[in-house]
């Protein structure tokens, strides 16, 4: 991984949407950027009935929604300040509070909010019609990928 010290917020963001843009799985679930930068990121992703889990009521399957905020968890880690550009996720507990309606477009935010030399920890949480009304609330732990010369703040 390469160090990105020298590098300015606006490009280690665009690096981190690039990043997560070119993997398969977000682009299969269609996942969109809608803010990324110093450590926070929002990504969201339209319904589609491939991804319903109930074919009964037309609910989106959890894994879905947990795909959607480990990426959203790990491109807000790619984007914090301090960090190195590259992460892998380390473990993420995800509370679902309630299914998602069908047929609404879910989105996810992340916060980074701490980060040691070799690990990241976020916040994230999703919803649907209100954001004050969340479908899942989330809180992983993320590694830093340490480039040659890198550093991070404890």
């Amino acid at each position: 991984m390469a160090d990105t010290r020298h590098i300015n917020a606006e490009q280690k963001a665009q690096i981190a949407r690039q990043f997560i843009e070119a993997i398969p799985f977000s682009k299969a679930l269609n996942m969109q950027f809608e803010v990324i930068g110093d450590g926070l990121a929002q990504i969201s992703m339209p319904y589609s009935e491939a991804l319903v889990g109930d074919p009964r009521t037309g609910v989106i399957h959890g894994g879905a929604v947990s795909a959607l905020m480990d990426t959203c968890g790990g491109a807000a880690v790619m984007s914090y300040p301090d960090a190195p550009a590259g992460t892998a996720t380390i473990d993420l507990r995800i509370d679902y509070m309630r299914a998602a309606e069908p047929g609404r477009r879910i989105t996810a935010r992340a916060e980074c909010y701490h980060v040691t030399r070799s690990v990241a920890f976020v916040r994230a949480k999703a919803w649907d019609l209100d954001e004050d009304k969340p479908l899942a609330a989330a809180s992983g732990a993320f590694t830093i990928a340490q480039g040659k010369g890198a550093e991070v703040k404890p």
